[in-house]
Parts: C-alpha cells; structure tokens; sequence
C-alpha cells in the first residue's frame, strides 16, 4: 500500500531553509530522505517552494498564495510504501516535521483502469 506523507510546516521552517539555519534546516531531512530509501519505502516525493509562492484556482477564480490562514503550511511530501498503517505512522513519527509543525498520512487511493 502506498501513503503519502504530507508535511506541514511553519513560517519559520519555511525561512529557515535559506538563511543562515539553512545547514541545520537541511541535514535532518537528508539523513531521514536516505533512511527511508535503503529501507526501500522511498516511491516519490518533492519539497515545495513557500506558500506565498503558490495559486489556488477556486470557483474559475485565480488567487495568489498565501491562501490559508493556519500556522501550518504545507512544504512537501513523501510517497512511500509501508505493509501498514502502523507503518507509515512510525516512518511519519521520524518525519523531521513531526517536531514542531504537523505530518498527515493518508493512504493513496488505487485506480482500477479497465
């Protein structure tokens, strides 16, 4: 089964990736993207640009980012393979996120194609 982890992050992770916190910013996320592809979970993921980079199309409407009004903002995501949820949950709880912002897992709904 695959599941996505979305990570969600705070204003100051988001600045933290390019000022001088940078090396430290980083280093948790490369040690956890490594450990989750020798395990052999990796399937895909991506890190986002900020929210103010973002557009929102609604209702035929184009709104430029940022849209939400949370503290949390969503900075990238995970698609990995686990047998479990539980799993996913333990490979979410090693999220570098999970320290001070939110991660969310949820299973990736199975196409049937005739």
């Amino acid at each position: 089964m695959q599941y996505a982890i979305l990570i969600y992050e705070t204003p100051d992770d988001f600045a933290a990736r390019d000022d001088h916190r940078k090396d430290e910013y980083w280093a948790p996320w490369f040690a956890y993207s490594q450990a989750a592809s020798e395990a052999g979970k990796t399937v895909g993921g991506a890190c986002l640009q900020g929210p103010d980079t973002g557009t929102t199309l609604k209702n035929g409407v184009v709104e430029d980012g940022p849209y939400a009004d949370t503290r949390e903002q969503l900075g990238g995501f995970f698609l990995i393979e686990a047998g479990t949820l539980d799993e996913a949950m333990d490979w979410a709880a090693r999220c570098p996120a999970a320290a001070n912002g939110a991660v969310e897992v949820r299973p990736v709904q199975p196409t049937n194609r005739a």
